[in-house]
């Protein structure tokens, strides 16, 4: 499944321009406020799904140097680091699939903001939820972002799980019963470079001390 994921990814980087395709932000606005609120500079941050995003762009200009980018598509990180030239060379880059991955280290701050939509399948969520247990530092920050109940059924030719804010609070207690306390949940809508809308939910979790 792994490799039909990656070559999935791999050819949608390589078949347009990052700024054409539709999960596309020029600035990734609500991420960095919900990241600024919860973590500072100082943090270590993981960008979950982060392809060939703004996300580490915006991070370093806020003042952040402990940045790691995971994705499963090689193409999406050169994407970003040529984009970053000389800037690239502070962020860790990692090329794995997140229901694969085994964290080397902790991390402050775990940002998905369209990773966990695309598991359809239980097992992927649980192997996604045990790898965020065993990377978040006790005391630290998820910020989950997915397809809301009324967002697509699909986005580039794949299903996913909706979730209403309620509903993915409810399945991350259920793959990882009271390790984590909702802080902040709400709604947002997204502009594809087409113009079409597309709306989202946001969750943020704290890692209870003491657990995982």
């Amino acid at each position: 499944m792994t490799d039909n994921r990656t070559t999935h990814w791999d050819n949608r980087y390589r078949g347009a321009e990052p700024e054409n395709l539709s999960w596309f932000e020029a600035a990734p606005a609500l991420s960095l406020r919900l990241i600024g609120q919860a973590a500072g500079p100082d943090a270590s941050v993981i960008d979950v799904g982060g392809g060939a995003s703004r996300m580490p762009d915006a991070l370093l200009e806020a003042g952040y140097e402990d940045i790691t980018v995971l994705d499963l598509s090689a193409e999406a990180l050169a994407r970003s680091r040529a984009r970053l030239g000389d800037r690239a060379a502070p962020v860790d880059w990692q090329v794995a699939d997140v229901t694969h991955w085994q964290p080397a280290r902790l991390y402050d701050l775990w940002h998905d903001r369209a990773v966990f939509h695309f598991l359809t399948d239980a097992g992927d969520r649980a192997a996604y939820a045990r790898a965020l247990s065993s990377a978040l530092a006790p005391g630290g920050t998820a910020i989950l972002m997915s397809f809301a109940d009324d967002g697509p059924e699909k986005c580039s030719g794949l299903p996913v799980k909706r979730y209403a804010p309620e509903d993915l609070v409810a399945e991350i207690e259920r793959l990882l019963p009271g390790q984590f306390d909702v802080k902040e949940t709400g709604r947002f809508a997204h502009t594809t470079p087409s113009g079409a809308e597309q709306r989202f939910q946001y969750t943020v979790f704290q890692k209870r001390v003491g657990t995982g």
